[in-house]
């Protein structure tokens, strides 16, 4: 009996393990696919770069000393509100003072000098007349001696004696001019050692001005360094004691930007930022530097972008921290796909092959391009461009229709590109787009053709980056579409096509994308560059 119980059992488990794995069989065969979908919506687009930075004033001076001593007095403090030329601080001056009495009394000394050696040339003139006079004398004796030697009235031994008395009164005269000049070379020693010790006297003079510190430009104390009684010491490098600010009132930001965005930056575009201090609020300033020099920390290379703005109320204080957003483009009325659905891949399904496009050129792509993918891209992309024209550089009736011509014109010469070998219209393009856009610099004031340029740059810093979306077909298995995308705010991008590209009838506003994949069939994507765009995080 117990034998028969044991194979029942037995047989039991076997078939309960076979339904068990039969069970387990269907459930993962029949597993479905689940697909996450989102909507490509219309409406406007803006491209942003976010950094961080630091208010400061736009103009702060350090204020400093030149010379070491003990802070006798202190007449500001922090939040001081100073004029130029205002008193700040005292070094004790005793030491200053003595070195301009010593150098005054150093100047007393060499002037004496200088009246002394003035004496000493008088009397040499002195000796030099007395000299020149005994010179006379001696030669009319000496005449006269000759006279009488001639008339035997006299020896010719007194005519020798005469004559050498002349010799010795010439040399006589020679010394007392060498002494003349002499004397005359210390009179102008003299008269230097005098410049020397008053140059000496003007800057024990300037040294004990400098005891006094004072502010050399209007503004408020932001920083004070020193207190009564610290003594500073000025050697090599100025001591810091006080920063001013020249004005509170229009501060900046000097926000640090990755070298991979500042190629989108550029002066005159608006910014916006938030400090913690004045959570939930949002200021508004502008670009208006960015500075070449790069800084490089931890082998992370970064530029800094000022951006300007105005604190009439004073809230903002220098040193706060400041969550900066430049937006680098604004684009109205485009499609808009998630940016989940481009980083979607469903392995095994890929997009039919197809001739990629050509490059869209905004600012010289005819407005009324051939009826080709590409073409009515660049023709979308051009009416767009064209109406910023209009738009930012207030263009008359007249320019308006000048422009229009000029394009007008262009277009049977982009039509013509097709004809060319495929090597040969790139330089036939820009050639065609050189030319457009000279005629159209023609057209402008000076004012609206540097806003122009400014444009150009802007369209030329555009980047179109190729993408990969999928939508689920009438079968309600999914396609793969491959698409030219445009800027992205980080959640959002562009979506670039014209109205007659293959895919513009599925990719439509209101049109359902594929953003996420439940089951097998769905992996996710590897980075690349080349595919999508940067997303903003």
């Amino acid at each position: 009996m117990k034998k028969t119980q044991v194979v029942v059992a037995g047989v039991v488990a076997l078939v309960l393990a076979g339904a068990l794995g039969w069970w387990w069989t269907q459930r993962g065969g029949s597993t479905d696919v689940q697909y996450r979908s989102g909507k490509i919506e219309r409406g406007p687009l803006q491209s942003a770069v976010s950094a961080s930075g630091a208010v400061s004033p736009v103009t702060q001076v350090t204020v400093g000393t030149q010379v070491s001593g003990q802070i006798k007095d202190l007449f500001v403090d922090f939040n001081s509100e100073v004029k130029a030329g205002q008193l700040l601080a005292v070094i004790d001056p005793e030491t200053f003072e003595y070195r301009v009495r010593s150098a005054l009394a150093d100047v007393d000394a060499a002037r004496a000098v200088v009246l002394t050696a003035q004496a000493n040339v008088m009397a040499s003139r002195a000796q030099v007349s007395r000299a020149q006079t005994d010179l006379a004398e001696a030669r009319r004796t000496h005449e006269r001696n000759l006279m009488l030697v001639g008339k035997g009235f006299v020896a010719q031994s007194t005519a020798d004696q005469s004559g050498a008395l002349v010799n010795t009164s010439n040399e006589s005269v020679k010394a007392a001019e060498a002494q003349l000049g002499v004397t005359d070379a210390q009179v102008k020693s003299a008269q230097a050692s005098v410049a020397q010790r008053e140059a000496a006297l003007a800057q024990a003079r300037i040294d004990l001005a400098r005891t006094r510190i004072t502010s050399p430009v209007n503004g408020i104390v932001i920083k004070r360094a020193i207190e009564k009684g610290q003594t500073v010491a000025a050697s090599l490098q100025a001591p810091e004691l006080f920063i001013i600010a020249r004005n509170l009132r229009d501060m900046q930001v000097e926000a640090s930007i990755d070298e991979a965005d500042v190629g989108r930056i550029r002066n005159g575009q608006k910014a916006s930022f938030t400090v913690d201090a004045f959570p939930g609020q949002t200021f508004e300033g502008a670009i208006s530097q960015v500075r070449k020099a790069a800084l490089n920390v931890s082998n992370v290379v970064t530029y800094v972008a000022v951006v300007t703005f105005s604190n009439p109320d004073g809230r903002l204080l220098p040193g706060m921290t400041a969550n900066v957003r430049v937006v680098t483009d604004l684009r109205e009325n485009v499609l808009k796909v998630p940016n989940a659905a481009l980083r979607v891949r469903i392995a095994g399904v890929e997009p039919a092959a197809a001739a990629a496009p050509a490059p869209v050129d905004a600012a010289s792509a005819p407005v009324a391009a051939p009826a080709a993918p590409a073409a009515a891209g660049a023709a979308t992309a051009m009416t767009e461009f064209r109406n910023r024209l209009v738009r930012e550089l207030q263009l008359d009736s007249a320019q308006t229709e000048k422009v229009d011509a000029i394009y007008a014109g262009a277009r049977p010469k982009f039509i013509a590109l097709r004809e060319l070998p495929e090597a040969d219209r790139t330089k036939a393009r820009e050639r065609i787009t050189a030319d457009i856009r000279a005629r159209i610099a023609e057209v402008l004031t000076p004012g609206q053709k540097q806003r122009y340029a400014a444009l150009q740059a802007e369209v030329a810093g555009r980047t179109i980056t190729r993408g990969r979306i999928y939508v689920q077909g009438s079968d309600g298995k999914p396609k793969a579409l491959n698409v030219r995308l445009g800027i992205t705010d980080g959640s959002q991008t562009e979506l670039i096509m014209g109205p007659n590209a293959p895919e513009a009838a599925e990719l439509k506003e209101g049109a359902s994308v594929i953003t996420g994949v439940s089951g097998a069939a769905g992996a996710p994507a590897r980075p690349n560059s080349a595919v999508g765009p940067r997303l903003m995080f």
